[in-house]
């Protein structure tokens, strides 16, 4: 698997999970006006009925 180096938060980031990194990004870039509860209440409740399980996001398909 390749992984490049990267500054920041994110030491190493691999490419097959390079996609969730920017969605999380695109998403706090398009949250930034609320304050801080209004975040929170809004990330939870897009989580409802939701799993993400370790077989899933370890899975290569």
């Amino acid at each position: 698997m390749e992984r490049f180096r990267f500054s920041g938060t994110y030491h190493k980031m691999s490419v097959k999970l390079l996609f969730r990194y920017v969605n999380e990004f695109a998403g706090r870039h398009n949250i930034r006006e609320m304050d801080t509860l209004d975040q929170m209440a809004f990330l939870a409740r897009g989580m409802i009925g939701k799993q993400l399980r370790y077989k899933d996001l370890i899975a290569d398909g």
